[in-house]
């Protein structure tokens, strides 16, 4: 008998040029063998060059397609992504509170698109940080992201690694700190499990403008691989080789930052 893909649960907004958001996510596990189901925080009109639009769905409907996926389907992890404002925060953590401990969630906090757009309200920062910050078993902040939940400019690797230190600390997640967005020749992540070493993660730059959906891409492959079994560390290796296969494999579609190519990555 065929063992029974993990079940994931990607809570997220939609990306209606496929790249990023729920549309990578959906690709990202069904390449890595897992069954994908949605929660659709906002509808979204964007493509490669920005975001036109955003439209959020209320807090109720967000809660009630996690409950409708959760009572029926079941889950094995859950990566969150976009969330938009304090009212959805709330209703996704009241739900996600619910679920054992052991299943592992992933959060991507999405506060800032890759063409620079704002992707959240305002205010939102804080309710993440109260609420979903705590059940969280991994954070992946990319360095704006980080330098926000810091409260300051991180212009070192040092200081990358003390401000994940500390969330990692406040909060028991572990913390992943891209560092995409540097100018170094080499990109450089940190684990940073709280209270145990860190890892470091390397590998030369790409020279690609088709990087649109990268962290959706490496949080949902992260949540599937600790969907199967995988420990942390392991399941962030390997997810972040299938972000960088998925970046060589780029269809080259779009004038912008043009969407990865998940079709062309096995598991």
């Amino acid at each position: 008998m065929t063992k029974a893909p993990p079940r994931i649960l990607t809570i997220a907004g939609s990306d209606s040029s496929g790249g990023a958001g729920i549309q990578a996510d959906i690709k990202t596990i069904c390449m890595l063998g897992g069954y994908a189901m949605s929660a659709i925080t906002a509808v979204t009109a964007q493509n490669s060059v920005g975001v036109q639009a955003i439209a959020p769905l209320s807090a109720d409907m967000v809660r009630d397609q996690i409950v409708s996926c959760v009572s029926d389907i079941g889950v094995d992890a859950v990566k969150i992504g976009m969330l938009h404002d304090g009212a959805i925060i709330d209703q996704v953590a009241g739900e996600l509170e619910k679920l054992p401990g052991h299943i592992p969630i992933v959060l991507d906090p999405v506060m800032i698109a890759t063409s620079g757009a704002a992707l959240i309200a305002p205010d939102t920062v804080d309710k993440l940080r109260e609420r979903l910050f705590p059940l969280a078993t991994l954070v992946t902040p990319n360095l704006p992201e980080l330098e926000h939940l810091a409260g300051r400019s991180l212009t070192t690797q040092s200081m990358m690694a003390e401000a994940a230190e500390v969330l990692a600390n406040q909060y028991g997640a572990a913390v992943l700190a891209k560092g995409g967005h540097t100018p170094d020749a080499r990109i450089i992540d940190l684990l940073v499990p709280q209270g145990e070493r860190a890892v470091a993660f390397d590998h030369a730059r790409i020279e690609t403008r088709h990087t649109h959906g990268t962290g959706c891409t490496l949080s949902s492959a992260i949540a599937t691989l600790l969907g199967h079994g995988q420990p942390l560390e392991h399941a962030v290796r390997l997810g972040r080789q299938f972000v960088l296969r998925a970046i060589e494999a780029a269809p080259g579609f779009g004038s912008g930052s043009g969407p990865l190519g998940h079709h062309a990555v096995r598991g």
